[in-house]
């Protein structure tokens, strides 16, 4: 069965809420990116789950805050067993930073991943970061004249 991940992309302050990633080790025969960088909030189509389901609750789980899904944004086919979709999302309410998924949660399965920091950077300064996929940042500099 093909993988979906679903991202928001969560317009707050002045800024984005991403997801700092730091301390990310490299793995064996893995593609995975390491070290640090920037990532939207996301996360796998549960099954059941509309793309806008899956959407608010992984913003949900990893940010703490409720958002309502405005439209599709961007696609790309990551290889024949994985899409992703990236959803402009309107904040609603909640705390960021108070999300309770695995990742916070000192779940062993997550020790070797580094570290997951929820945090807002300013639009100025998303051109000057490493956020991936690199196609979702550049379509975003582009389409938002950041």
């Amino acid at each position: 069965m093909k993988r979906i991940r679903i991202a928001g992309l969560v317009e707050m302050e002045d800024g984005y809420a991403l997801m700092h990633r730091t301390n990310v080790k490299p793995t064996e025969n893995s593609n995975k990116p390491f070290g640090e960088y920037y990532v939207f909030p996301g996360g796998g189509l549960e099954e059941n789950e509309t793309f806008e389901e899956c959407a608010r609750r992984e913003i949900l789980e990893e940010f703490g805050i409720n958002v309502e899904v405005k439209e599709k944004l961007y696609f790309r086919n990551i290889n024949d067993n994985a899409d992703e979709y990236l959803y402009r999302c309107e904040y609603l309410s909640g705390k960021l930073g108070t999300g309770t998924g695995p990742e916070f949660s000192n779940d062993p399965k997550y020790a070797d991943r580094g570290n997951y920091i929820p945090v807002i950077v300013p639009k100025k300064e998303i051109k000057n970061i490493r956020l991936i996929p690199d196609e979702f940042k550049e379509k975003l500099i582009k389409d938002f004249k950041l």
